[in-house]
C-alpha cells in the first residue's frame, strides 16, 4: 500500500515538500500570517492586507509563495499574480481564471472581458480616426498623438517606463481627441464606459463573484507579487476596493497579500494602517544566515564568514552556497570572486557545476531545454534534472524553471567574459535545437496557423534569442522581420519580440541589438503596430523583400484600425515593390477608385456588414455590402533558400489586402481587379476565390459569383463566409430552398455569424415563416445590438407582424446609431403611417428621400400617406416620379392607381 501512494506523488510535489520542510527563516513573518487565519475577520487584531517589501534577493517571492502554501493549507482559494499581467483588466482576468480552476464560477466576468477586448481595439481604431490625414497618410508623430489618447485614457498596458517620454500635453490632446472619436463610434453608454473606465464595469461584477465564491471556502487570499511593477496600474484600485463600496463590497474573508521593493504609499494607505501589516524583508541577520547555513551542515567558522562576506545576507545567496555545503576554508579563494563563482568552486561533481551554467543560457527550463543544454545521456540528465530545481535559485513555476535574475546575470557575465567563442557556440547549439524543434512542430500547418499558435511562437522566440545571442550574421535581420510577421498577429506578439531584442542584447551584451530592442519598444507604446513599423521601414539596410513585405503588414495593420486611405497606400507602395522584385509586368490597378452606384432598395434593404465600415458620406451604399471582410492572414512563409518565391507571396497578399479595402471602400470593380492579379500568382487561395465571388455578388455578376463560390467551398468547405455569400446570391436569384441549405451551413460552422442569421431571416420571410424570421433576428440582435442593417431588419420584421410600437423602437435605435440611415427613416415613417401619425410619418419619409432621392419604396410610401392626409397632388407626384424610376414595379404602378382613384 505504502508502495502504491508513493507512486501517486509526483517528483514536484515530493520537491516541494522538501523545500518548504526546510525553509529556514522569516519564522516571525509566517507565524503572523498564519495566526491571521486563527482570527475571524470582526476581530479587531485580524489583517486584511500584507505588504512584503525589500530589495532584490532578499526572498520576496519565496516568501510570498511559503504564505500561499499556508493559506492553502488553511483551506483558502488562492491565486498568485505577478508581472506577467500588465492592465487591470488583465489581473482581473487572472484572478477569475485561478479562482475559476479551483471550483469558483466567474462567467459574467469571463463575458465582460471579452467585450472589453472588442470594444478596446475598436478604440484603436477611433484614435486612428482623430488624426488629421495628409496627403502621405499619418506621420509617425501624429500616430503617437493618437497614441497617445490612449496613454492618457490609461488604455495601453504595460506602458512602464515609456510613459515618461510623452509630453504631458501631447497626452491630454490625444485624450481629448480620443474621447470625442469614441463618442460618434461606441453608441452606448456601456461601451463607451467599458473602454474609457473598465473598472467601473468590471469591478462590480468580479466583487459580486468574489462574494459567490466566498460562500465556498473560509478564505480567499490574493497575492501580488512584483508590486513595484504592477503597483502603478494596481494600487489605486485596489485602494479603493478594500477601502471604499463604490463598486460595491469585498468579502470579509478576502486577505490581500502584496509584494515589492518598495514600501506601501503612506499618503495613500496611511489610514489603512490599523488593518494592515506591513512585512519589510532585509538580508538575513547573522543568526538567521547562521542558521540556514547549520541547517545545510555548514558549521565551520571561516567559511560561513565568508559566506556572509560574500553574500552580505543576501537570502538568495546565502541558500545557493548553503545548498553546496562547504566544510574546507581553502574553497574560499580570491575574496574578490562572486558568490556564484564560490558556488560552482564548492560544487565538486564538474558535471554538476557544467550543468548549473549550461542552464543558465536558456531564458527558462523543461526537462527538454535541459537535456538540450547539457551533455548528458538521459538516464543522468533524470537526476541532474532534479538536483537543479531543487536548487534555491531556482524559481519553480510548475511546467517552466528560471533561474533568480540575480544568479543568472552574474552567470551570464561570467560565462560571455571568459569565453566568448564557447559562448557564442553554446547560444548556436541551443538555437538549432528550438529551430529543429520549430520545424518539426510546424510540419502539416499553414503559414496563417503559425503565428496564432502559442507554441510556436515560444519555440521561434527561443531560437531567435540564442541566434541574437551567438551574434549570427544574419539574426538581427532574420529577427527584425519576424517582428514584422509579430506585427501582423497582435500589439502583444509584437511586444514580446521587441522584448526578445531587448533581452538578447543585454545578455549578450550587443549594442545594436540591444538598440533595436529599445527603439521598437518605445514606437509599439507610442504609436502602436503601424508605428513601429513605419520606425523599421526607416532604417537605410532593410533590404527590398523586407520592405515590400513590411508594407504588406503595415497595410493590414492599417485596415484593421479602419484606417483605410493610409492602408491602401500602403498596400499601392508594396504592390510596386512586389513587381519590381518579381519581375511581373501587372498594371497597378486603376489611378482612382470607381463607386458603385447605388439601387432601389426596399425598407430594411440598405445595409452593411459590422466589420465592413463605410464612413458617413465616403463611398455610396450597396444594398447589402459583402457579408464579411475575410479572415486576418498571417506572415508569409520567410525567405529562404527552399522558399524563394516569397517576395511572389508577399506581392499576392499585398494585391488580396488591396482588394480587401477596397471592398470595403465599395470599390467591388478595382477589388475584383485585384484579386484577379492575386489568384494569377496563388490560383488556389480559397479566401481570395470566396471574396471575389462575394465582390462579384455585390455586383450582380451573378454566374461569375457562383463559379468562384463553389471554388471557394471546394477549397475549403469549413469556410462559413463562402457558404452565407452563396446562400446569398440563391436568395437573390429566388431559389429559397438552396439559400436556406447554405445559410444552415454556414451557421452550423458558425452559430454566432450575424449576417447569415440576417440573410436567412429574409429566407424565412420568402418561405412565409415569420417566427423563424423573427427568431433569427432576434439573435441576431442580442449577438450584436448596435448593428444597424439588423436591428432595422428586426424593425421590419416587428412591423410586419403588427408589432408596430416594438419596430418604432428599432428604428430609433437604428438612427442614435446612424442617423443617415435611409432605410431606417422609410421604415420609420411606415411605422408611424400604420399608428395613424401621418404628418410626423411624411417629415421621416422627407428624410430617408432627401438621402435617397431615387428610394421607389420611400417615394411610394409617402404617395399613400399624402392621400391619406387628403394631400391629392404631392400624392400624384410621389406616385408618378416612383413609375418613372421603376416602370417595372409592379407595387410603383399599383400604389400610383389607388391615388389616380382617389382623386376622381
Amino acid at each position: 500500500m505504502a508502495d502504491m501512494t508513493r507512486a501517486r506523488v509526483s517528483m514536484q510535489e515530493l520537491i516541494a515538500q522538501r523545500r518548504r520542510a526546510g525553509f529556514v527563516g522569516r519564522g516571525v513573518e509566517r507565524a503572523a500570517f498564519r495566526t491571521n487565519f486563527d482570527l475571524p475577520p470582526e476581530d479587531e487584531r485580524h489583517r486584511f492586507l500584507f505588504h512584503v517589501h525589500g530589495n532584490a534577493g532578499v526572498g520576496k517571492t519565496f516568501l510570498v509563495r511559503e504564505l500561499e502554501q499556508l493559506a492553502r493549507e488553511k483551506g483558502a482559494l488562492t491565486a498568485y499574480l505577478d508581472e506577467s499581467v500588465d492592465s487591470l483588466p488583465e489581473a482581473m482576468a487572472a484572478i477569475g481564471r485561478q479562482l475559476g480552476a479551483q471550483g469558483a464560477r466567474f462567467k459574467e466576468l469571463e463575458r465582460l472581458l471579452a467585450a472589453h477586448r472588442e470594444r478596446r481595439h475598436e478604440a484603436e481604431a477611433a484614435a486612428l480616426a482623430t488624426l488629421d490625414t495628409e496627403d502621405a497618410g499619418p506621420s509617425v508623430g501624429s500616430l503617437a498623438v493618437a497614441r497617445a489618447g490612449l496613454v492618457g485614457l490609461g488604455m495601453v498596458p504595460g506602458v512602464g517606463a515609456f510613459a515618461g517620454v510623452l509630453d504631458a500635453g501631447q497626452l491630454a490632446q490625444g485624450a481629448d481627441r480620443l474621447r470625442a472619436g469614441l463618442s460618434a463610434r461606441l453608441r452606448t453608454q456601456e461601451d463607451v464606459q467599458l473602454v474609457l473606465h473598465p473598472e467601473r464595469v468590471l469591478t462590480p461584477v468580479l466583487l459580486k463573484e468574489l462574494t459567490d465564491a466566498a460562500a465556498t471556502a473560509p478564505w480567499i487570499v490574493l497575492f501580488f507579487d512584483t508590486y513595484e511593477r504592477t503597483g502603478p496600474f494596481l494600487d489605486g484600485w485596489l485602494h479603493e476596493t478594500m477601502t471604499g463600496d463604490r463598486h460595491g463590497t469585498l468579502p470579509a474573508t478576502v486577505v490581500v497579500v502584496t509584494a515589492g521593493q518598495r514600501p506601501f504609499d503612506t499618503a495613500r494607505w496611511g489610514a489603512f494602517a490599523d488593518f494592515m501589516t506591513d512585512v519589510p524583508l532585509g538580508p538575513f541577520t547573522e543568526a538567521e544566515a547562521r542558521g540556514l547555513l547549520a541547517a545545510k551542515g555548514v558549521v565551520a567558522e571561516p567559511v560561513v564568514e565568508e559566506v556572509l562576506r560574500l553574500t552580505g545576507g543576501l537570502p538568495v545567496l546565502v541558500s545557493t552556497l548553503a545548498e553546496q555545503r562547504p566544510t574546507d576554508p581553502d574553497d574560499i579563494g580570491d575574496p574578490s570572486a562572486t558568490a556564484v563563482e564560490r558556488f560552482l568552486r564548492w560544487e565538486q561533481d564538474p558535471v554538476r557545476r557544467s550543468a548549473a551554467l549550461a542552464c543558465a543560457l536558456p531564458r527558462q527550463l523543461d526537462l527538454d531545454v535541459f537535456r538540450a543544454a547539457v551533455d548528458c545521456d538521459d538516464r543522468e540528465a533524470d537526476a541532474l534534472f532534479a538536483w537543479l530545481r531543487a536548487l534555491p535559485f531556482v524559481v519553480d513555476r510548475g511546467d517552466r524553471l528560471r533561474y533568480h535574475d540575480l544568479v543568472r546575470e552574474a552567470m551570464l557575465r561570467m560565462q560571455r567574459s571568459r569565453s566568448p567563442r564557447g559562448w557564442a557556440e553554446q547560444h548556436r547549439s541551443l538555437a538549432w535545437k528550438f529551430g529543429a524543434w520549430r520545424a518539426e512542430y510546424e510540419t502539416g500547418r499553414e503559414e496563417f496557423e503559425r503565428w496564432t499558435d502559442e507554441r510556436w511562437r515560444e519555440l521561434r522566440l527561443a531560437e531567435s534569442y540564442h541566434l541574437l545571442c551567438a551574434q549570427d550574421r544574419d539574426a538581427l535581420t532574420d529577427v527584425l522581420r519576424d517582428f514584422t510577421d509579430a506585427c501582423g498577429t497582435d500589439d502583444a506578439t509584437a511586444a514580446r519580440w521587441a522584448r526578445v531584442l531587448l533581452d538578447a542584447g543585454r545578455d549578450g551584451d550587443t549594442e545594436p541589438v540591444s538598440r533595436w530592442g529599445s527603439e521598437l519598444s518605445r514606437t509599439l507604446t507610442e504609436g502602436g503596430v503601424p508605428a513601429a513599423l513605419a520606425r523599421l521601414l526607416s532604417r537605410a539596410d532593410l533590404d527590398e523583400p523586407a520592405r515590400a513585405h513590411a508594407r504588406v503588414v503595415r497595410g493590414t495593420a492599417l485596415r484593421r484600425l479602419g484606417a483605410l486611405e493610409e492602408a491602401l497606400r500602403e498596400y499601392d507602395l508594396a504592390v510596386g515593390l512586389g513587381e519590381a522584385l518579381s519581375g511581373q509586368d501587372m498594371a497597378a490597378g486603376p489611378e482612382q477608385s470607381r463607386s458603385t452606384p447605388d439601387r432601389d432598395v426596399g425598407p430594411g434593404e440598405t445595409g452593411r456588414a459590422p466589420d465592413l465600415p463605410a464612413g458617413r458620406g465616403e463611398v455610396p451604399r450597396t444594398p447589402e455590402g459583402p457579408a464579411v471582410p475575410p479572415a486576418p492572414e498571417g506572415p508569409a512563409a520567410p525567405r529562404t533558400p527552399e522558399n524563394p518565391a516569397a517576395p511572389l507571396s508577399d506581392l499576392a497578399r499585398a494585391h488580396r489586402g488591396r482588394a480587401y479595402v477596397r471592398g470595403e471602400l465599395r470599390d467591388y470593380e478595382a477589388a475584383i481587379d485585384d484579386l484577379d492579379r492575386a489568384l494569377a500568382l496563388e490560383p488556389d487561395s480559397p479566401s481570395a476565390h470566396s471574396v471575389r465571388g462575394e465582390f462579384h455578388r455585390a455586383l450582380r455578376h451573378d454566374d461569375a459569383a457562383l463559379r468562384d463560390l463553389d471554388r471557394g467551398i471546394a477549397l475549403d468547405p469549413a469556410h462559413h463566409f463562402a457558404w452565407a455569400s452563396r446562400g446569398a446570391l440563391h436568395l437573390t436569384r429566388g431559389d429559397l430552398p438552396a439559400a436556406r441549405a447554405d445559410l444552415d451551413r454556414s451557421l452550423e460552422l458558425n452559430p454566432d455569424y450575424v449576417w447569415a442569421l440576417v440573410r436567412r431571416a429574409r429566407v424565412w420571410r420568402g418561405l412565409g415563416d415569420p417566427a423563424r424570421r423573427l427568431a433569427d433576428l432576434d439573435r441576431a440582435v442580442a449577438l450584436q445590438p448596435d448593428w444597424p442593417w439588423g436591428r432595422c431588419e428586426r424593425g421590419d420584421a416587428l412591423r410586419n407582424a403588427g408589432r408596430v410600437e416594438e419596430a418604432l423602437r428599432d428604428y430609433d435605435h437604428v438612427l442614435a446609431l446612424d442617423p443617415d440611415y435611409a432605410s431606417a427613416h422609410a421604415s420609420r415613417g411606415a411605422a408611424l403611417a400604420a399608428l395613424g401619425r401621418h404628418e410626423e410619418a411624411v417629415t421621416a419619409l422627407d428624410s430617408a428621400l432627401r438621402l435617397n432621392p431615387a428610394y421607389t419604396w420611400a417615394l411610394c410610401r409617402r404617395a399613400e400617406t399624402h392621400l391619406a392626409l387628403g394631400s391629392v397632388e404631392p400624392a400624384l407626384t410621389d406616385a408618378d416620379r416612383a413609375c418613372e424610376l421603376s416602370p417595372e414595379d409592379e407595387h410603383a404602378r399599383a400604389v400610383r392607381d389607388r391615388v389616380r382613384r382617389g382623386t376622381s
